[in-house]
């Protein structure tokens, strides 16, 4: 992946999870990165971590819900790094309620940042690609659940599979501008959200939370949780000349729980 050298990349959602092991990966391989998170604090951290291991990063506060935020954010990426040419959009939150139970709110909350989020975040990247004449290449974050539904999380696994959709929608149209759109698809990984959604599954089905992760780990054909560095050297792939063929896909990293 020799290409993705010197390449400047903006990750979305970078401060934790698999957005901040996307980042370091990203740099490990020579990109200049700009980490973006709606917590500059510890966007601010991963920047740092970066430049302390010899990489070249800079941190901004995004908020993937507004536009002009993004956009503003894609210009000072590219004062410091030059035009952006890799866009991975991981921002997402997650929340857990039986489907009745759910309200706008709920419904609001999860669709702006997980489908809302890379709608903007992505039409921003192709309008920067065009004014600056870049071939880039977008890999937006879905989910498992964006590939099959799962019981107290409709509107997310909506959310995602909207993800998706918009993800094979764009590609077609951009292809030929040699613009690439794909997803991952990540299972069952251990970062902060997944700490927070066991505790939610535990009061929602009478289970523990360490009952809850062993029902996950039971679940993967690998035999373990996945982690964010998983799913992170998947994403540099998908961005790198090796997949220059791949277009429109939704990539399955989830051990084996799926394989469709």
């Amino acid at each position: 992946m020799d290409d993705i050298a010197a390449k400047s990349v903006l990750v979305t959602g970078s401060a934790n999870g698999i957005g901040r092991a996307s980042a370091l990966a990203f740099a490990r391989h020579g990109a200049r990165v700009a980490v973006t998170d709606l917590d500059e604090t510890g966007a601010a951290a991963v920047a740092a971590e970066i430049v302390r291991s010899g990489g070249k990063a800079c941190a901004h506060r995004l908020d993937v819900t507004d536009a002009a935020s993004t956009k503003a954010v894609f210009e000072a990426a590219a004062r410091a790094h030059g035009p952006v040419a890799i866009v991975h959009a991981n921002a997402g939150v997650s929340s857990m309620k039986a489907a009745v139970d759910l309200t706008e709110t709920d419904w609001d909350f999860n669709f702006d940042v997980n489908a809302k989020g890379v709608f903007l975040t992505n039409t921003a990247a192709v309008r920067h690609f065009r004014t600056h004449g870049v071939k880039g290449t977008i890999v937006n974050t879905a989910s498992l659940a964006a590939k099959r539904g799962a019981p107290f999380l409709a509107h997310y696994a909506a959310s995602k599979f909207a993800v998706l959709g918009w993800t094979q929608s764009l590609a077609l149209e951009v292809a030929g501008e040699g613009i690439r759109v794909n997803a991952v698809c990540p299972g069952f990984v251990a970062t902060p959200m997944q700490d927070r959604e066991v505790v939610w599954e535990a009061e929602l089905t009478g289970l523990t939370p360490d009952a809850v992760r062993r029902s996950y780990v039971a679940m993967t054909p690998l035999g373990r949780l996945e982690t964010p560095e998983d799913v992170a050297d998947v994403v540099v792939f998908l961005a790198s000349d090796g997949a220059r063929f791949m277009t429109g896909q939704g990539v399955n990293v989830t051990g084996g729980v799926f394989m469709q």
